[in-house]
């Protein structure tokens, strides 16, 4: 759509900038690559492309929080390629990866290995996420030091420390190491069900997960934040009342920030009927109610969650072919995410465009302590661009991650990524 080397005038596009120019309609040039003006209306030098950007809406790069790779260990579920593939189709340009692979991410020559995956390129800014703890099994920590000096972008396990005692001591060991880290707040001792427990797990016939294995989990890691004063991050959260624990905290000036997946903003537990038990809404933490789903909305618009994370979980198709329970939680996003949280959340005015272009961007950076996106003048180009009303269908042919788990693979989705601009480099969504 796009050549790197050429001068393009944006008209009257829709600009979402959180940290600069925040919502507003104006022409953009884009000159070599570099983002050279932003103004309501530009008079540009001749040979200047006109693009007319009156159906599109432009930001800066997407940050997504937490993506899981099949590679190493399980490529036939998704390779780094097709990862940063799906990632740029869908608008981000810097993805934190969780160490859950095969092997797991857990000394300073897995986090090399994955760097060595990483190759430059088309693809995003990786963020490797180093494990917390050994083949991230929740039971001895690894070498944090070594790990941190190695370049790890934070730690992380993907998976709940169950052992409180462990916890306390990684809060104390971390600390000095100035990196994030990311927990999962869930009681596993209560969590041996495949949806929420309450009445649709009921009508279901479908084992139920309890609300407080997530509640207990939070005010535990809030009451040893309150007592190491270690920052945390609590990721995949899904219910009221722990968003009610967090904002206290935050109130009381304990730092812990937290977020959830786009799914949970878009779904609730009811929707499993809707979609006739389909697999991937097995997700790693369970669909809430409805009123979970509005009080996460509620959290993003306050603040209380500062980020929307993909949570991408690419599994294969016949993984992923068995019965709800059964199948492995988690699902695709990286591809969906942007284009499906505006058309339902930005369209319907429960959240403005740059509430969610923040909590997709600027609220994952700073967790990361990564580079905040923006819109900078005179600097090569790292933004996004949506079409929020071109349709297209979620099959083989548009896609490009491996991976089919998603409930509306097959469908119509209204609103498409176009592609971004990534150091200066247009990277087009569209599969050649």
């Amino acid at each position: 759509m796009f050549a790197s080397d050429r001068s393009y005038l944006l008209n009257q596009i829709r600009i979402v900038d959180p940290a600069g120019v925040g919502d507003r309609l104006g022409d953009v040039w884009i000159a070599g690559g570099v983002l050279r003006a932003i103004e309501d209306s530009l008079q540009v030098p001749e040979g200047t492309d006109i693009v007319d950007g009156r159906d599109w809406a432009i930001g800066p790069g997407l940050v997504d929080l937490y993506a899981q790779s099949g590679e190493p260990g399980f490529e036939q579920r998704e390779t780094v390629e097709s990862l940063g593939k799906a990632a740029i189709a869908g608008g981000f340009t810097q993805v934190a990866l969780l160490p859950t692979t095969h092997p797991v991410a857990d000394d300073p020559a897995q986090l090399e290995a994955i760097r060595q995956q990483a190759r430059p390129g088309h693809t995003p800014h990786w963020h490797p996420l180093a494990a917390i703890t050994r083949a991230a099994r929740g039971e001895t920590m690894t070498e944090l030091a070594e790990l941190a000096a190695s370049g790890a972008a934070g730690f992380c396990d993907g998976r709940p420390i169950d052992s409180v005692p462990l916890l306390r001591r990684l809060l104390e060991y971390v600390q000095p190491l100035g990196k994030p880290l990311l927990l999962w707040p869930q009681e596993r001792s209560l969590a041996g069900g495949a949806m929420l427990e309450g009445e649709w797990s009921v009508r279901l016939g479908l084992k139920g997960i309890p609300s407080v294995a997530e509640s207990i989990a939070v005010a535990t890691a809030i009451e040893l934040v309150r007592y190491t004063h270690t920052p945390i991050h609590l990721m995949r959260l899904t219910q009221a009342r722990s968003l009610e624990l967090v904002e206290s905290a935050r109130a009381a000036g304990l730092p812990v920030t937290a977020s959830t997946s786009w799914m949970h903003l878009l779904l609730c537990d009811r929707d499993v009927e809707l979609f006739h038990y389909h697999p991937a809404l097995h997700l790693h933490a369970p669909l809430g109610t409805a009123t979970d789903r509005q009080a996460l909305i509620d959290a993003v618009r306050a603040g209380t969650l500062s980020a929307i994370a993909t949570d991408h979980t690419p599994y294969t198709f016949e993984e992923k072919t068995v019965s709800f329970a059964e199948s492995p939680p988690g699902a695709i996003g990286l591809e969906l995410a942007l284009p499906m949280l505006w058309q339902q959340l930005v369209e319907t005015d429960r959240l403005s465009a740059t509430e969610l272009w923040s909590a997709l961007s600027v609220g994952p950076a700073k967790v990361l302590q990564a580079i905040a996106p923006k819109l900078d003048l005179g600097q090569p180009a790292n933004c996004t661009i949506l079409a929020p009303y071109k349709t297209w269908t979620c099959d083989r042919q548009s896609m490009h991650t491996l991976s089919a788990a998603t409930p509306w693979w097959g469908q119509t989705v209204t609103g498409k990524v176009l592609g971004c601009w990534l150091d200066g480099r247009w990277q087009s969504s569209d599969r050649l």
